[in-house]
């Protein structure tokens, strides 16, 4: 009985100051390929939104000069 407590113990206290791993990053898993290329998509679609919106300005510009 006294090994069954004393194992018990041992065993709480390894749980309790046992190393936690870090936990990787989204990035840093194996679907890291597929964020990267995702976030580069994004930058594109936000310069192609932006160019978008110059383009209209200088139509709004023109239409109403004339």
């Amino acid at each position: 009985m006294r090994l069954l407590i004393v194992l018990i113990i041992i065993a709480l206290l390894l749980f309790k100051f046992w190393p936690e791993q870090p936990v990787p990053t989204a990035e840093e898993s194996f679907i890291g390929p597929q964020i990267q290329t995702i976030r580069k998509a994004e930058q594109i679609e936000q310069q192609v939104q932006e160019a978008q919106d110059k383009a209209n300005q200088q139509i709004d510009r023109e239409s109403d000069g004339s």
